[in-house]
């Protein structure tokens, strides 16, 4: 696992379970329609009971990021923890499968492996009820220094945030990546999360922990406090480290596509045309995993947020956060690669 990576991502490490379900469902099962909840192992199990057939996929936002870059080339490795159980076995297994290292010894007590209940209404939007489990586990002692020396960037999920040994396993990553030469990215993962952490999210930002900021517009208007789109924008353009560098932020607006914020300067990023957008799940994960398989080949910051758009327009054209299709064939037909 030292060898050299494009990319090392810290994150939850939940199993997906998707199913196609309609609006009634939603109201009998009394959870909010595009958002994601918290639930507990006994609402876990009834929960899956009561759903129809799904899909099993190894997910979570930072794995789902990991997989697409490798997807498009990039040598990637994922720190979360899991369960000595029957899922957790399954996500190891899938994410090798796929080509992501997967460093962490799994537990052998406590918690069972985490996952994700996401329900898919017809409009394509995804309504998630996820048990967190073992995942709340990662430790500092799961960040082993030379993984993480040996990657050129390390991402962070801003999911991960929650718990207090988790949030420690970020710090310590942070400061070995950046004692390495290597650059640090955060996605911010959610607006609830956002506004949980919003302090110490921008005390990363403005203390130098974090190089490359990944957010929605929706994200980023929670992280300024503003319904004003322009005026969060504005305030990310401005925002500097505490040795007085530009952040560089990515900011994906759905069917506006997405803008790359550096250095003072906003460019835009059209979306790729969809004709039908089937499951939204894994579309900001994608747009990063674009992002930084094209930051691993050199490309400049316009033409990585075009790899990231298309691979985000992918993923939504069909159920799961995993493309069906192969991105790097994709990629150079659009002249992308």
């Amino acid at each position: 696992m030292t060898a050299p990576l494009d990319l090392l991502v810290l994150g939850n490490a939940i199993v997906d379970l998707i199913a196609r379900t309609e609006e009634d469902f939603l109201t009998a099962q009394d959870v909010t329609k595009g958002a994601m909840q918290l639930i507990d192992e006994p609402r876990a199990e009834s929960l899956f009971d009561a759903m129809g057939p799904t899909t099993v996929v190894s997910g979570g936002s930072g794995a789902n990021t990991a997989v697409g870059a490798a997807m498009l080339g990039a040598k990637t490795a994922f720190i979360g923890k899991v369960r000595d159980d029957e899922l957790g076995g399954l996500y190891a297994h899938e994410l090798k499968a796929a080509g992501v290292g997967f460093p962490v010894v799994a537990a052998t007590e406590g918690p069972a492996t985490a996952r994700c209940f996401v329900l898919v209404t017809p409009d394509g939007e995804r309504t998630m009820s996820t048990y967190l489990g073992a995942c709340q586990g990662l430790s500092p002692a799961d960040v082993e220094p030379a993984v993480v020396e040996s990657a050129r960037v390390t991402y962070l999920e801003g999911y991960l945030w929650d718990p207090p040994a988790a949030k420690e396993a970020f710090r310590k990553a942070v400061k070995i990546a950046h004692g390495a030469g290597n650059a640090v990215a955060l996605t911010l993962s959610d607006a609830f999360c956002v506004g949980r952490y919003r302090e110490e999210f921008l005390g990363l930002i403005r203390d130098g922990s974090i190089d490359i900021l990944f957010a929605n517009i929706g994200e980023l208007k929670s992280l300024y406090e503003t319904e004003d789109a322009e005026a969060a924008v504005k305030a990310l353009r401005e925002e500097r480290n505490g040795r007085g560098i530009h952040l560089l932020g990515l900011v994906t607006r759905s069917e506006e596509g997405a803008l790359v914020v550096k250095g003072g300067e906003v460019r835009s990023v059209p979306a790729t045309p969809v004709e039908t957008v089937v499951d939204t799940t894994g579309a900001g994960d994608l747009f990063a995993a674009g992002f930084l398989a094209g930051h691993a080949r050199g490309l400049d910051n316009v033409a990585c947020a075009r790899l990231g758009v298309l691979a985000a327009g992918q993923v939504i054209q069909h159920i799961g956060a995993r493309p069906q299709v192969d991105l790097v064939t994709l990629a150079k037909e659009k002249g992308l690669l």
